[in-house]
Protein backbone atom coordinates (compact mmCIF):
# COMPACT_ATOMS: atom_id res chain seq x y z
CA UNK A 1 0.00 0.00 0.00
CA UNK A 2 1.02 3.09 -0.91
CA UNK A 3 1.54 5.84 1.87
CA UNK A 4 -0.53 8.57 1.67
CA UNK A 5 -0.63 12.06 3.26
CA UNK A 6 -3.57 12.57 5.16
CA UNK A 7 -5.31 15.63 6.97
CA UNK A 8 -7.84 15.06 9.85
CA UNK A 9 -8.95 18.53 10.08
CA UNK A 10 -11.40 19.09 13.72
CA UNK A 11 -11.24 18.91 16.99
CA UNK A 12 -9.04 16.31 18.80
CA UNK A 13 -7.54 15.75 22.50
CA UNK A 14 -8.04 18.04 24.46
CA UNK A 15 -11.37 18.79 23.40
CA UNK A 16 -13.99 16.26 25.31
CA UNK A 17 -16.57 14.70 23.58
CA UNK A 18 -17.50 12.02 20.80
CA UNK A 19 -16.16 13.68 17.93
CA UNK A 20 -12.79 14.81 19.31
CA UNK A 21 -12.29 11.29 20.54
CA UNK A 22 -12.91 9.78 16.96
CA UNK A 23 -10.75 11.96 15.29
CA UNK A 24 -7.86 10.94 17.94
CA UNK A 25 -8.18 7.34 17.12
CA UNK A 26 -8.72 7.96 13.20
CA UNK A 27 -5.72 9.77 13.69
CA UNK A 28 -3.69 6.38 15.13
CA UNK A 29 -5.60 4.04 12.81
CA UNK A 30 -4.18 6.14 9.97
CA UNK A 31 -0.68 6.64 11.46
CA UNK A 32 -0.45 2.78 11.74
CA UNK A 33 -0.17 2.83 7.54
CA UNK A 34 0.11 6.64 6.49
CA UNK A 35 1.66 9.85 7.53
CA UNK A 36 -1.08 11.82 9.41
CA UNK A 37 -1.59 15.37 10.81
CA UNK A 38 -4.34 16.81 12.72
CA UNK A 39 -5.45 20.35 12.17
CA UNK A 40 -7.16 21.08 15.86
CA UNK A 41 -8.75 23.93 16.88
CA UNK A 42 -7.69 26.68 18.69
CA UNK A 43 -11.50 28.21 19.09
CA UNK A 44 -14.12 25.41 18.75
CA UNK A 45 -17.51 27.01 20.38
CA UNK A 46 -17.17 30.88 21.40
CA UNK A 47 -18.30 30.51 25.08
CA UNK A 48 -21.71 32.04 24.84
CA UNK A 49 -22.72 29.43 22.46
CA UNK A 50 -21.48 26.19 24.14
CA UNK A 51 -24.23 25.16 26.53
CA UNK A 52 -22.00 23.35 28.89
CA UNK A 53 -19.49 24.14 31.34
CA UNK A 54 -16.37 23.63 29.43
CA UNK A 55 -15.01 22.17 25.86
CA UNK A 56 -11.99 20.12 27.41
CA UNK A 57 -11.22 17.78 29.28
CA UNK A 58 -10.48 18.14 32.97
CA UNK A 59 -7.43 16.08 32.85
CA UNK A 60 -6.23 15.32 29.04
CA UNK A 61 -3.13 13.20 27.96
CA UNK A 62 -0.62 14.46 25.53
CA UNK A 63 -1.35 14.24 22.56
CA UNK A 64 0.52 13.40 19.84
CA UNK A 65 3.09 15.27 18.14
CA UNK A 66 1.01 15.64 14.74
CA UNK A 67 -1.95 17.18 16.74
CA UNK A 68 -1.61 21.03 16.12
CA UNK A 69 -3.99 23.39 17.56
CA UNK A 70 -4.06 26.12 14.58
CA UNK A 71 -7.57 26.50 13.41
CA UNK A 72 -10.23 29.21 14.55
CA UNK A 73 -14.33 28.25 13.94
CA UNK A 74 -14.99 32.68 14.02
CA UNK A 75 -11.86 33.76 12.36
CA UNK A 76 -12.31 34.01 8.27
CA UNK A 77 -8.85 35.11 7.95
CA UNK A 78 -7.66 32.26 10.01
CA UNK A 79 -9.51 30.08 7.41
CA UNK A 80 -7.85 31.61 4.61
CA UNK A 81 -4.29 31.09 6.30
CA UNK A 82 -4.95 27.27 7.24
CA UNK A 83 -6.55 26.65 3.15
CA UNK A 84 -3.36 28.16 2.15
CA UNK A 85 -1.16 26.46 4.15
CA UNK A 86 -2.39 23.09 3.14
CA UNK A 87 -3.34 24.02 -0.07
CA UNK A 88 0.92 24.58 -0.31
CA UNK A 89 1.18 21.19 1.53
CA UNK A 90 -0.81 19.50 -1.09
CA UNK A 91 -2.17 16.56 1.21
CA UNK A 92 -3.47 13.31 -0.37
CA UNK A 93 -6.63 13.52 1.70
CA UNK A 94 -8.69 15.87 4.27
CA UNK A 95 -10.69 14.34 6.22
CA UNK A 96 -13.51 16.68 8.33
CA UNK A 97 -16.52 16.17 10.63
CA UNK A 98 -19.53 17.44 10.00
CA UNK A 99 -21.64 17.46 13.09
CA UNK A 100 -23.95 21.14 12.91
CA UNK A 101 -23.96 24.25 10.53
CA UNK A 102 -22.09 26.07 12.68
CA UNK A 103 -19.00 25.09 11.41
CA UNK A 104 -20.04 24.80 7.50
CA UNK A 105 -18.34 28.59 6.85
CA UNK A 106 -14.99 27.11 8.38
CA UNK A 107 -14.77 23.64 6.91
CA UNK A 108 -15.86 24.58 3.34
CA UNK A 109 -13.79 28.13 3.20
CA UNK A 110 -10.69 25.62 4.31
CA UNK A 111 -11.62 23.13 1.40
CA UNK A 112 -12.20 25.79 -1.37
CA UNK A 113 -8.80 26.95 -0.98
CA UNK A 114 -7.38 23.72 -0.63
CA UNK A 115 -9.01 21.96 -3.50
CA UNK A 116 -7.67 24.65 -5.61
CA UNK A 117 -4.63 22.44 -6.33
CA UNK A 118 -6.20 19.33 -7.99
CA UNK A 119 -4.29 17.03 -6.09
CA UNK A 120 -6.01 17.11 -2.33
CA UNK A 121 -9.12 14.89 -2.41
CA UNK A 122 -11.62 16.65 1.08
CA UNK A 123 -14.16 14.27 2.29
CA UNK A 124 -16.66 14.72 4.85
CA UNK A 125 -17.57 12.40 7.78
CA UNK A 126 -21.26 13.49 8.67
CA UNK A 127 -22.74 12.79 11.49
CA UNK A 128 -25.57 14.85 10.76
CA UNK A 129 -26.35 16.21 7.23
CA UNK A 130 -29.47 17.69 9.00
CA UNK A 131 -29.22 18.63 12.73
CA UNK A 132 -31.09 17.89 15.57
CA UNK A 133 -32.40 21.04 16.27
CA UNK A 134 -33.27 23.48 13.16
CA UNK A 135 -32.46 27.31 13.00
CA UNK A 136 -32.96 29.71 10.09
CA UNK A 137 -29.94 29.46 7.54
CA UNK A 138 -28.75 25.70 8.23
CA UNK A 139 -29.79 24.33 5.06
CA UNK A 140 -27.72 27.60 2.93
CA UNK A 141 -24.84 27.17 5.35
CA UNK A 142 -24.54 23.34 4.59
CA UNK A 143 -24.65 23.71 0.73
CA UNK A 144 -22.10 26.04 1.22
CA UNK A 145 -20.05 22.86 2.50
CA UNK A 146 -21.87 20.57 0.16
CA UNK A 147 -20.15 22.74 -2.65
CA UNK A 148 -16.53 22.43 -1.85
CA UNK A 149 -16.03 18.94 -0.86
CA UNK A 150 -15.38 16.14 -3.09
CA UNK A 151 -17.42 13.29 -1.21
CA UNK A 152 -19.47 12.16 2.01
CA UNK A 153 -19.23 9.06 4.03
CA UNK A 154 -22.48 9.17 6.20
CA UNK A 155 -22.27 6.33 9.46
CA UNK A 156 -26.10 5.89 8.96
CA UNK A 157 -28.95 5.15 6.67
CA UNK A 158 -30.77 7.40 7.52
CA UNK A 159 -28.04 9.97 7.02
CA UNK A 160 -26.95 8.62 3.72
CA UNK A 161 -30.37 9.14 2.50
CA UNK A 162 -30.60 13.13 3.19
CA UNK A 163 -27.64 13.96 1.53
CA UNK A 164 -30.20 12.87 -1.30
CA UNK A 165 -31.62 15.81 -0.36
CA UNK A 166 -28.30 18.12 -1.36
CA UNK A 167 -27.44 16.45 -4.26
CA UNK A 168 -24.45 14.49 -3.11
CA UNK A 169 -23.60 11.77 -5.53
CA UNK A 170 -20.08 10.96 -4.01
CA UNK A 171 -21.07 9.37 -0.87
CA UNK A 172 -20.51 5.95 0.76
CA UNK A 173 -22.11 4.24 3.93
CA UNK A 174 -19.86 3.16 6.48
CA UNK A 175 -21.22 2.65 10.25
CA UNK A 176 -19.69 4.44 13.23
CA UNK A 177 -17.01 2.66 14.15
CA UNK A 178 -16.62 1.67 18.27
CA UNK A 179 -14.93 3.99 20.96
CA UNK A 180 -11.93 1.48 22.40
CA UNK A 181 -10.20 4.61 24.24
CA UNK A 182 -12.58 3.43 27.84
CA UNK A 183 -10.24 1.13 29.45
CA UNK A 184 -11.77 -2.40 30.07
CA UNK A 185 -15.07 -3.46 31.82
CA UNK A 186 -14.56 -4.41 35.43
CA UNK A 187 -16.75 -6.25 38.05
CA UNK A 188 -19.75 -5.04 39.21
CA UNK A 189 -18.85 -4.69 42.72
CA UNK A 190 -15.86 -2.73 42.31
CA UNK A 191 -17.84 -0.61 40.18
CA UNK A 192 -20.04 0.13 42.45
CA UNK A 193 -17.31 0.71 45.28
CA UNK A 194 -15.82 3.54 42.88
CA UNK A 195 -19.56 4.96 42.12
CA UNK A 196 -20.87 4.65 45.78
CA UNK A 197 -23.67 2.66 44.87
CA UNK A 198 -25.14 -0.37 46.56
CA UNK A 199 -24.38 -3.40 44.81
CA UNK A 200 -27.77 -4.93 45.85
CA UNK A 201 -29.63 -2.84 43.03
CA UNK A 202 -29.50 -4.20 39.37
CA UNK A 203 -28.85 -0.35 37.23
CA UNK A 204 -30.26 0.49 33.97
CA UNK A 205 -27.86 3.38 32.20
CA UNK A 206 -28.89 6.36 30.51
CA UNK A 207 -25.81 7.85 29.15
CA UNK A 208 -24.38 11.24 27.79
CA UNK A 209 -25.02 14.63 27.63
CA UNK A 210 -28.96 15.32 28.66
CA UNK A 211 -30.83 16.88 25.34
CA UNK A 212 -34.32 16.89 25.12
CA UNK A 213 -34.47 14.63 21.56
CA UNK A 214 -32.98 11.97 23.25
CA UNK A 215 -36.04 11.06 25.30
CA UNK A 216 -34.98 10.97 28.66
CA UNK A 217 -38.24 12.62 29.76
CA UNK A 218 -40.02 8.96 28.15
CA UNK A 219 -37.39 6.76 30.13
CA UNK A 220 -38.38 8.37 33.29
CA UNK A 221 -41.99 7.99 32.86
CA UNK A 222 -41.52 3.91 31.58
CA UNK A 223 -39.42 3.79 34.78
CA UNK A 224 -42.55 4.58 36.84
CA UNK A 225 -43.54 1.42 36.83
CA UNK A 226 -43.98 -0.62 40.27
CA UNK A 227 -42.31 -3.32 38.62
CA UNK A 228 -38.94 -1.18 38.59
CA UNK A 229 -38.72 -0.68 42.33
CA UNK A 230 -40.54 -4.15 43.47
CA UNK A 231 -36.86 -5.97 41.76
CA UNK A 232 -34.70 -3.75 43.40
CA UNK A 233 -33.84 -1.93 40.38
CA UNK A 234 -32.61 1.89 39.88
CA UNK A 235 -32.33 4.07 36.49
CA UNK A 236 -28.70 5.78 36.61
CA UNK A 237 -28.82 9.34 34.63
CA UNK A 238 -25.03 10.05 33.93
CA UNK A 239 -24.32 12.87 31.79
CA UNK A 240 -24.29 16.81 31.90
CA UNK A 241 -27.81 18.57 31.27
CA UNK A 242 -27.65 20.42 28.01
CA UNK A 243 -31.36 21.12 28.43
CA UNK A 244 -33.26 22.34 30.99
CA UNK A 245 -32.41 20.27 34.75
CA UNK A 246 -35.50 21.75 36.53
CA UNK A 247 -37.85 19.75 34.45
CA UNK A 248 -36.14 16.56 34.50
CA UNK A 249 -35.93 16.96 38.05
CA UNK A 250 -39.86 18.17 38.26
CA UNK A 251 -41.18 15.07 36.91
CA UNK A 252 -39.00 12.82 38.90
CA UNK A 253 -40.86 14.07 41.59
CA UNK A 254 -44.02 13.85 39.92
CA UNK A 255 -43.46 10.48 39.45
CA UNK A 256 -42.16 9.61 42.98
CA UNK A 257 -38.97 7.99 41.71
CA UNK A 258 -36.93 10.72 43.90
CA UNK A 259 -35.01 7.63 45.29
CA UNK A 260 -34.72 5.58 42.61
CA UNK A 261 -33.11 7.61 39.91
CA UNK A 262 -29.28 8.50 40.86
CA UNK A 263 -28.59 11.82 39.02
CA UNK A 264 -24.72 11.70 38.34
CA UNK A 265 -24.87 15.63 36.97
CA UNK A 266 -21.21 16.17 34.81
CA UNK A 267 -19.74 15.56 31.89
CA UNK A 268 -18.17 11.76 32.62
CA UNK A 269 -14.87 11.58 31.66
CA UNK A 270 -12.86 9.51 29.97
CA UNK A 271 -11.25 7.68 32.79
CA UNK A 272 -14.60 7.06 34.99
CA UNK A 273 -16.79 6.04 31.95
CA UNK A 274 -16.08 1.86 32.21
CA UNK A 275 -17.80 2.44 35.82
CA UNK A 276 -21.01 3.65 34.56
CA UNK A 277 -21.05 0.74 31.66
CA UNK A 278 -18.88 -2.01 34.26
CA UNK A 279 -22.26 -1.13 36.70
CA UNK A 280 -25.23 -1.51 34.40
CA UNK A 281 -27.35 -4.34 33.19
CA UNK A 282 -28.48 -2.25 30.33
CA UNK A 283 -28.22 0.86 28.75
CA UNK A 284 -31.60 2.69 27.63
CA UNK A 285 -31.60 5.89 24.67
CA UNK A 286 -34.67 6.44 24.04
CA UNK A 287 -34.16 9.29 21.77
CA UNK A 288 -37.07 10.59 19.70
CA UNK A 289 -34.99 11.68 16.86
CA UNK A 290 -31.45 9.93 16.17
CA UNK A 291 -28.82 9.61 13.33
CA UNK A 292 -26.44 7.26 14.81
CA UNK A 293 -25.58 6.93 18.13
CA UNK A 294 -22.00 7.48 19.90
CA UNK A 295 -23.14 5.85 22.84
CA UNK A 296 -24.38 2.53 21.48
CA UNK A 297 -20.82 2.00 20.03
CA UNK A 298 -19.68 2.46 23.74
CA UNK A 299 -21.90 -0.15 24.59
CA UNK A 300 -20.66 -2.33 21.89
CA UNK A 301 -17.05 -1.94 23.32
CA UNK A 302 -18.31 -2.86 26.39
CA UNK A 303 -20.36 -5.76 25.20
CA UNK A 304 -23.99 -4.21 27.13
CA UNK A 305 -27.31 -4.81 26.20
CA UNK A 306 -29.14 -1.95 24.36
CA UNK A 307 -32.51 -0.62 24.00
CA UNK A 308 -33.15 2.02 21.32
CA UNK A 309 -36.35 3.39 19.77
CA UNK A 310 -37.09 3.09 16.23
CA UNK A 311 -35.90 6.23 14.98
CA UNK A 312 -32.76 7.64 12.40
CA UNK A 313 -29.96 4.86 12.10
CA UNK A 314 -30.48 2.66 15.22
CA UNK A 315 -32.28 -0.29 14.79
CA UNK A 316 -29.09 -0.47 12.04
CA UNK A 317 -26.88 -0.62 15.66
CA UNK A 318 -28.99 -2.84 17.54
CA UNK A 319 -30.53 -5.92 15.91
CA UNK A 320 -33.82 -6.67 17.72
CA UNK A 321 -34.01 -9.54 20.32
CA UNK A 322 -30.43 -10.14 19.41
CA UNK A 323 -28.16 -7.59 21.26
CA UNK A 324 -31.14 -5.86 22.22
CA UNK A 325 -34.43 -4.14 21.93
CA UNK A 326 -35.59 -1.37 19.02
CA UNK A 327 -39.26 -0.09 20.28
CA UNK A 328 -41.58 2.64 19.13
CA UNK A 329 -41.01 5.75 21.10
CA UNK A 330 -43.37 5.92 23.16
CA UNK A 331 -42.93 5.32 27.02
CA UNK A 332 -45.55 1.91 26.96
CA UNK A 333 -43.51 0.32 24.75
CA UNK A 334 -40.14 1.41 26.01
CA UNK A 335 -41.79 0.25 29.77
CA UNK A 336 -43.00 -3.29 28.03
CA UNK A 337 -39.35 -4.46 27.09
CA UNK A 338 -37.24 -3.27 30.10
CA UNK A 339 -39.61 -5.20 32.27
CA UNK A 340 -39.08 -8.38 29.77
CA UNK A 341 -35.55 -7.67 29.64
CA UNK A 342 -35.16 -8.04 33.74
CA UNK A 343 -38.15 -11.06 33.77
CA UNK A 344 -36.38 -13.17 31.01
CA UNK A 345 -32.90 -12.69 32.44
CA UNK A 346 -31.91 -11.60 28.86
CA UNK A 347 -28.90 -10.30 29.83
CA UNK A 348 -26.17 -13.57 29.23
CA UNK A 349 -27.91 -14.32 25.82
CA UNK A 350 -27.51 -10.66 24.53
CA UNK A 351 -24.03 -10.02 25.66
CA UNK A 352 -22.75 -13.09 23.84
CA UNK A 353 -24.39 -12.02 21.04
CA UNK A 354 -22.56 -8.46 20.96
CA UNK A 355 -19.31 -10.29 21.05
CA UNK A 356 -19.54 -11.71 17.84
CA UNK A 357 -22.06 -8.37 16.56
CA UNK A 358 -19.34 -5.81 17.50
CA UNK A 359 -17.01 -7.00 14.80
CA UNK A 360 -19.39 -4.63 12.31
CA UNK A 361 -17.44 -1.61 13.93
CA UNK A 362 -14.25 -1.64 13.65
CA UNK A 363 -12.01 1.22 12.57
CA UNK A 364 -10.05 -0.30 9.90
CA UNK A 365 -13.17 -0.01 7.91
CA UNK A 366 -14.08 3.68 8.33
CA UNK A 367 -9.85 3.92 7.35
CA UNK A 368 -10.85 1.70 4.01
CA UNK A 369 -14.25 3.58 2.99
CA UNK A 370 -12.06 7.45 3.23
CA UNK A 371 -9.29 5.74 0.98
CA UNK A 372 -12.00 4.40 -1.15
CA UNK A 373 -14.16 7.19 -1.55
CA UNK A 374 -11.35 9.61 -2.33
CA UNK A 375 -9.95 7.37 -5.26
Amino acid sequence: MQKKNIVILGPANPYRGGIATGNDILGEEFSKNHNVSIVNFTVQYPNFLFPGKTQFHENPTTPPSYNKRELSSINPFNWIKIGKKLKKQKPDIVVMRYWMPFFAPTLGTVSKIVRKNKHTKVIVIADNIIPHENRIGDKQLTKYLVNNVDGFIAMSKSVLKEFDLFGIKNKLYSPHPMFRNYGNKITKEEACAELGLNPKYKYILFFGLVRDYKGLDLLLKAFAHPFFKENNIKLIIAGEYYSKKEYYQTLIKELNLTNEVINFDYFIPDEKVNLFFSVAELIASPYKSATQSGVAQIAYHFELPMLVTNVGGLPELVPNNKVGYVVEPDEQAIREKLILFFKENKKAEFEKNLAIEKQRFTWDKMVNAILRLAE
